[in-house]
């Protein structure tokens, strides 16, 4: 027989083996956690980076300050494109890939084919459901809608897959992927080919969708658009959330350069106006109230499609244009822009709480990001003693240099077709009719671009094809915004703090679409689901959140993505 010690010891030794096998248990369950049930990506059109921790003490509890309280926040992440506007910086987020690979190169790009400038969705095989919704060119006020000459909308135009495609295969179609915004390429780019696209028309004050995504809406949708949502903004107007004194923009209202646009006003408070004036659900946008409109109509897919209410992970992405429509009428840095933030994180704080009571945020992970930052305005940067001046593309055609070159090519007629930011578009049935080397074309023509006061770096697309540019940042940049077939014959860099003013007829106080670190800084912020807080430094890309989403959730990686996993979110 076991003497008394000898007994103690057996037993002592079966307890510690049992509690190793419990740890090992532990250990094997916590690593099976179980795949978010929801993955929301947020993306706030024209959100530079520095943006929401200027007022982050000031800010409540539920929104921005959870989501950089709780998240893996990465302070040093930008777009690795040049031509930072919103269909480019959406096509990114969503694929994981430059724009020479999805081929969004721009809003609008020229098609020599056609023979015209061609909006970067549209699509003539697919006409709105609404018939009423298409663009109002009267009194829209972003310029690029008015060069759609074809109402039909659709994704065809994205040439890759995006991480909610890829959702949505890996399920075998099971996952519910759904993207909404007031913009419509913001909501159809998120959505990719699979899901299912809705944006505000703000010709008939409804959210829609085109044919490509529905022969008819479905019924929560209909009873959404009869309950008249902007009607709550009748005769109302945007006034400051808090007293004016307490804002650190209290100065900045009715500066000179903000835009008037049609009778909105430069002071508080700005009047919405009639519901049956044309001009009503434009102001919407231009304000707070486009935010408020699109987290409306985000929570009605998440109760009516009933978003992560099983095993299988769904995904919804929500795009906030508020803050790109403020920023180019009254400036980034201003009490309108600063007002716009206060509110949409009320906005974004009442929307993780619906999204909290109906799936848990512990089941939800949530990523925001944004399509591109955003440059000061040139008079407040001059007002503090900043040089920076505006250029005139219109007098390219007509400076010497370019004249040379029409007597030295034997050309009578614009050298120039048209200059649609970036790219110049070159007469190239002129070229062909006088049998000239079109690569020879575009060196020259960039040669002297690059000449002109304002221009940093001019490119051909003759020497971006042949590889033959330099192997510096903003040339890489340049270079990765280049599609063979859509991008124009010479891309234009103008230098930093130097600015078009005119966008299409409209005069704007600011605008974006430069390779400067104001204009690619965004936030990249996971939280959520299982993460832990984290503040990394170190500079990342835009075309790592695809990649990382599909890391964790154990699918493949879009077909066109080449970003980079990021560790920090892969260890939560």
């Amino acid at each position: 027989m076991p003497s008394l010690f000898q007994y103690f010891e057996i037993k002592l030794t079966l307890v510690i083996s049992a509690w190793f096998i419990l740890q090992i248990s532990s250990l094997a369950n916590a690593g099976e956690i179980k795949a978010p049930k929801l993955v929301l990506q947020i993306t706030v059109d024209q959100l530079r980076a520095d943006l929401p921790e200027r007022y982050l003490t000031r800010m409540g509890e539920g929104g921005f300050r959870y989501l950089y309280q709780q998240g893996v926040v990465f302070k040093n992440a930008h777009h690795s494109h040049a031509n930072t506007e919103t269909i480019v910086g959406h096509a990114s987020l969503a694929t994981g890939a430059t724009p020479a690979v999805h081929g969004m190169i721009g809003n609008v790009w020229f098609d020599n084919k056609q023979g015209r400038l061609v909006y970067n969705i549209e699509d003539e095989q697919f006409p709105l459901l609404s018939a009423n919704a298409d663009v109002n060119k009267q009194t829209e006020i972003d310029p690029t809608q008015k060069a759609a000459k074809v109402s039909g909308r659709s994704p065809r135009n994205i040439l890759v897959s995006t991480f909610s495609d890829e959702l949505a295969i890996a399920s075998n179609g099971e996952a519910k992927v759904f993207g909404v915004s007031v913009k419509d390429r913001g909501a159809v780019s998120m959505a990719g080919h699979i899901g299912k696209a809705f944006w505000f028309s703000k010709k008939s004050g409804e959210f829609v969708t085109s044919q490509y995504y529905y022969d008819k809406y479905p019924q929560w949708v209909s009873d959404f658009n009869k309950a008249q949502p902007t009607k709550a903004y009748h005769q109302k107007s945007w006034r400051l959330l808090k007293p004016q004194n307490t804002y650190q923009f209290a100065n900045n209202d009715d500066q000179s350069w903000e835009t008037n646009f049609a009778g909105f006003g430069r002071t508080f408070p700005h009047q919405y106006g009639d519901m049956t004036n044309g001009y009503f659900n434009t102001f919407l946008t231009l304000s707070p109230a486009g935010d408020e409109l699109t987290a409306d109509f985000a929570k009605a897919i998440l109760i009516n499609e009933k978003l992560g209410q099983d095993d299988i992970t769904d995904y919804l992405s929500v795009s906030f244009s508020s803050t790109d429509y403020v920023g180019h009428i009254f400036g980034p840095s201003s009490l309108e822009a600063e007002d716009n933030l206060l509110r949409l994180d009320k906005t974004i704080a009442n929307l993780l709480e619906v999204i909290d009571k109906k799936v848990g945020l512990k089941n939800t992970l949530i990523v925001l990001s944004a399509d591109h930052g955003a440059a000061e305005v040139p008079a407040y940067l001059s007002q503090l003693g900043m040089e920076n001046r505006t250029v005139s593309p219109d007098s390219w055609d007509v400076s010497p240099g370019l004249q040379a070159l029409k007597k030295q090519f034997g050309l009578d007629k614009k050298l120039i077709k048209t200059y649609f930011h970036p790219y110049i578009y070159l007469d190239r049935e002129l070229i062909s009719r006088r049998k000239l080397s079109l690569s020879q074309v575009q060196k020259a023509v960039a040669h002297e671009v690059e000449k002109l006061d304002g221009v940093a770096v001019a490119i051909s697309s003759a020497d971006i094809e042949a590889n033959d540019v330099p192997n510096d940042y903003v040339h890489s940049l340049v270079a990765n915004n280049h599609n063979q077939v859509r991008s124009g014959d010479v891309y234009v860099v103008f230098e930093p703090h130097r600015f078009i003013a005119d966008m299409e007829g409209l005069t704007v106080a600011a605008t974006h679409g430069s390779p400067w670190s104001y204009d690619t800084f965004v936030p990249i912020i996971f939280s959520g689901y299982a993460m832990e807080s984290a503040v990394v430094h170190k500079r990342v890309s835009t075309l790592d959140i695809a990649t990382t989403l599909s890391a964790l959730l154990k699918i493949k990686p879009p077909s066109g993505a080449h970003g980079n996993v990021l560790p920090e979110v892969i260890k939560n």
